[in-house]
């Protein structure tokens, strides 16, 4: 895997329609200027700037249609993705804004940074160090259900909640899973220095864990779903965050985690589906993935499909969503 960054890539697009802007603070008017106010005029673009909506749309049409050109195919659903084969080998092209992810079966290098990611390429694993050392200890309360009082104080800006919490969620969204429950609670009202050890399986099955924590703000009587898939041993994707609605009884709110982590799984299904068959991997259906879940009621009830009753009225029949993908295979 290579990285490639192209440094101020919206300067090399011109600009495919009219675009005007205020005249900024430091800029002389021309002296042909009879009106001295700068409110009388303004300028306009020729290159799309950074900031401006329609720059990164306007970099990505020009950077597809040139890969298009070469031969690289991708998929309406899949754009960032771009895949060419050649004979029995294949090289995949992952674009984010201005950085290109090159993946092939030739050796490309290695990667050492991405999206802000430093990368340490081990025998049989990667190794990601977070720089940390910002996140200082806090002197906070250790009972994050403790509900609140009058007599509290307001934390000062000496204290830094706000960074330690920011820091945090990019290692959250990124290789830390184990924390997101965690940071989620801590961002509605800090880690050590580690890295983590990917190891390098043979086999890549995707696998999928959802989870709901019942109650877990009861202060708003709302649960918390949790999910994460792994494939080849290591984390993908994952996801920890309030429910937005409130479940009755904790098995109503593992069928609501359920159902995000399905609506997640098809589509994690698909984009390996597509990588893989349009590198010729594999051309056969993907096998069923399997999601676990500790909940035997939940179990037995998604198996069953929505059946009006007692136990289920209240419950809305999209959240069998599960049931439907079991039975479909």
């Amino acid at each position: 895997m290579r990285l490639m960054d192209v440094i101020t890539t919206y300067l090399y697009i011109l600009f495919d329609t009219d675009i005007y802007m205020k005249i900024p603070e430091g800029l002389k008017l021309p002296k042909s200027c009879k009106v001295s106010s700068r409110e009388h005029y303004s300028i306009k673009l020729n290159r799309p700037l950074y900031g401006l909506k329609q720059s990164g749309f306007m970099r990505y049409n020009r950077l597809s249609k040139y890969l298009l050109k070469e031969g690289y195919n991708t998929d309406s659903i899949f754009l960032c993705i771009f895949i060419k084969m050649f004979g029995s080998e294949y090289v995949i092209i992952v674009v984010y804004v201005d950085d290109l992810n090159i993946i092939g079966t030739p050796d490309l290098g290695k990667t050492k940074i991405c999206l802000g990611l430093h990368i340490e390429h081990l025998k049989d694993g990667i190794l990601h160090p977070y720089g940390c050392e910002l996140v200082r200890s806090l002197d906070v309360e250790k009972d994050p259900f403790r509900p609140p009082t009058d007599d509290e104080d307001i934390l000062g800006p000496e204290v830094p909640y706000l960074s330690a919490i920011g820091a945090l969620m990019f290692l959250a969204g990124h290789t830390r899973p184990d924390i997101s429950f965690s940071l989620n609670l801590l961002a509605r009202y800090s880690t050590k220095d580690l890295g983590l050890y990917f190891a390098n399986p043979s086999k890549g099955s995707l696998y999928g864990f959802a989870d709901a924590g019942y109650l877990s703000d009861p202060h708003t009587s709302r649960s918390q779903t949790e999910y994460v898939f792994t494939m080849g041993g290591t984390s993908i994707s994952w996801h920890s965050t309030k429910q937005t609605m409130t479940a009755t009884s904790s098995n109503h709110a593992k069928i609501l985690a359920i159902h995000e982590a399905s609506r997640e799984c098809v589509w994690l299904r698909n984009v390996i589906q597509h990588i893989l068959g349009s590198c010729g991997i594999i051309t056969d259906k993907e096998p069923p993935t399997v999601l676990y879940e500790d909940n035997a009621a939940c179990i037995a009830q998604l198996k069953e499909g929505y059946i009006k009753g007692d136990r289920t009225k209240h419950i809305l029949p999209k959240f069998f969503f599960t049931h439907d993908l079991q039975k479909s295979g």
